[in-house]
């Protein structure tokens, strides 16, 4: 039989990430005795003390035991965190040595949206690509430069470690696993007692861009403000970088370590959330919003669109504005 352990870290974080993983295996579990005879898994709950409370003590969690005495496991699902990451990272030290350890041993870890945030404090995602919330990943950028935040994606896989992106799309990761671990059957029998959507890929639809400020480099702060000035126009990044007295590749370098876009990324995503919050709050026409942010060819703008997005403009206008859906 393997060997599930669902981490209950110290400090604040995320019940239901916890929660959730514990009754979908547990239900996957049953599911897979009723149909071969035995569990594919026995579940643990493991922390660092006997009762970990939530939310200013309105819930406990008490784990099946300590996370010192679990010698050697399977699978790992680390959940999610409540922003607070030193304080994580502080008080979690014997977990994130111990997932190192176990790592080593050859378990697979699963984090759960900001859950990534021990693994990479655990040096497992070293050179590696990992998702996360959208809203922390460029804090998760700053604090580990040499891992490869895919925002966009809803789950990553890589050498046994997966990752997914926020709040509760960790459902849809721990339907993966269970497809993976136990199989598609039982994956769908899952996704149908609980109601989650299979086979989702991307939270490119739910994140919103703010622009990328929380960085040192005041040049391209300054960058950023007149591109955002000058939304609706074209612009020539040459000049932009002649403006600042810097030369083009530099700009350009020094743009992407600030900011993890391209000038020109950078740009047409500022554009494309400005398109989509047209598209939620108004009934302007796909091509009203078209020209507004700046475009002229109605192919360019769905191709971008669908890019940073993973819908087309018509699309995501139909999902998020149901009174102009009303009114076409």
């Amino acid at each position: 039989m393997k060997h599930l352990t669902i981490v209950v870290p110290g400090g604040e974080n995320n019940l239901s990430s916890i929660v959730g993983a514990y009754k979908i295996f547990s239900r996957a579990n049953a599911y897979w005795q009723e149909h071969h005879g035995k569990a594919l898994f026995r579940i643990e709950l493991a922390g660092t003390s006997p009762t970990t409370e939530f939310y200013g003590g309105l819930f406990s969690v008490k784990p099946h035991t300590s996370i010192t005495k679990v010698k050697k496991t399977d699978l790992i699902i680390v959940p999610s965190l409540n922003h607070a990451y030193d304080a994580a990272i502080s008080q979690n030290k014997v977990i994130i040595q111990w997932l190192s350890t176990q790592y080593q041993k050859g378990a697979e870890i699963a984090s759960i949206c900001t859950g990534a945030f021990l693994l990479a404090a655990a040096g497992i995602l070293e050179g590696r690509s990992c998702s996360t919330h959208w809203a922390a990943a460029d804090e998760f950028r700053k604090r580990f430069p040499n891992i490869h935040v895919q925002s966009d994606k809803l789950i990553t896989e890589e050498n046994g470690i997966y990752t997914n992106g926020g709040a509760y799309s960790f459902l849809n990761l721990i339907l993966y696993l269970v497809e993976k671990y136990f199989d598609r059957q039982v994956a769908i029998y899952c996704s149908k007692v609980f109601q989650i959507e299979m086979d989702r890929h991307s939270q490119s639809a739910f994140m919103i861009f703010n622009g990328q400020k929380e960085h040192g480099d005041d040049m391209v702060r300054a960058a950023q403000s007149y591109i955002e000035e000058k939304m609706g126009e074209k612009i020539s990044f040459e000049q932009l970088s002649a403006k600042f007295a810097v030369g083009r590749r530099n700009f350009d370098r020094r743009f992407i370590k600030a900011t993890g876009n391209t000038p020109l990324e950078y740009f047409q995503r500022l554009k494309i959330e400005t398109a989509k919050r047209a598209f939620e709050t108004t009934r302007k026409t796909i091509n009203e919003v078209m020209y507004e942010v700046g475009y002229a060819d109605i192919k360019a703008f769905r191709e971008v669109f669908r890019r940073i997005t993973g819908m087309s403009p018509l699309e995501y206008r139909n999902r998020y504005n149901k009174e102009a859906l009303a009114n076409d």
